[in-house]
């Protein structure tokens, strides 16, 4: 995916979960943050950050707030970005051969899953999970506590006993990292029901992704870790 007009500021602080203050050309400017989780490793006072110009001319804020550099990694933090580049990603035969149908936002239950693909007479669940959240190398997921990504994972179980094909796919918006895994130190419930999905028959794949300003593309697999035990051992 390809963002237009992209210029480079300094950040400066969150305002709430919807508004930031950079500092763009020498002077100070509110920028609308696309991404509602905590983020509070990426945004720290004097973090370069990235802005796109908004597409309507008569929003309060001119520019959003889609990219951070920490340290050598350029960060994605635009929360809908995950989905778009999924897709591009499936329409380019990359993830399901002989793929028919594409259904974005499908209900199914109680809940809402991210897209619904056919293969002839196969339905197949998709949930992504956008991964801003780094450390050491390794990226983890949730940055913050989710409810609604446990709600998720029970629906894709519910699912998958019903004969469905059933994936979660972090969308790791970064690259390079070693692995993504679940982070038990912040929302352990998520971990537990990481596992109890995969032990059920839910795929739990992970892609990363090359970030420039004004792109973002779908690179490589790379492995999920589901026991935390081992990764943490691991990065002693």
């Amino acid at each position: 995916m390809h963002y237009s007009n992209v210029v480079q500021a300094q950040f400066l602080s969150r305002i709430n979960r919807f508004v930031a203050r950079v500092l763009l050309n020498g002077q100070e400017i509110s920028a609308h943050v696309k991404n509602t989780g905590r983020c509070r490793e990426l945004f720290v006072p004097g973090a370069a950050v990235f802005l796109a110009a908004a597409e309507n001319t008569n929003r309060k804020t001119a520019y959003d707030l889609i990219a951070v550099q920490k340290g050598d990694l350029l960060i994605n933090v635009d929360s809908h970005a995950p989905n778009q580049v999924f897709r591009e990603w499936v329409e380019q035969g990359s993830f399901v051969q002989n793929m028919t149908e594409i259904h974005p936002e499908y209900t199914y239950g109680d809940s809402r899953f991210d897209f619904l693909l056919k293969q002839g007479e196969i339905n197949h669940l998709v949930e992504i999970k956008g991964v801003t959240l780094e450390e050491n190398g390794v990226a983890r997921f949730p940055d913050a506590p989710t409810e609604r990504g446990i709600k998720h994972l029970n629906g894709l179980i519910a699912a998958r006993e019903q004969g469905f094909e059933c994936t979660l796919c972090f969308v790791v918006q970064m690259s390079p990292v070693k692995w993504v895994e679940p982070n038990d130190r912040t929302h352990p419930a998520f971990g537990d029901a990481l596992r109890r999905a995969s032990a059920a028959g839910v795929r739990i794949i992970a892609v990363d992704c090359s970030v420039t300003p004004d792109t973002l593309t779908v690179q490589n697999n790379i492995p999920v870790r589901l026991s935390s035990v081992v990764s943490e051992g691991e990065l002693l």
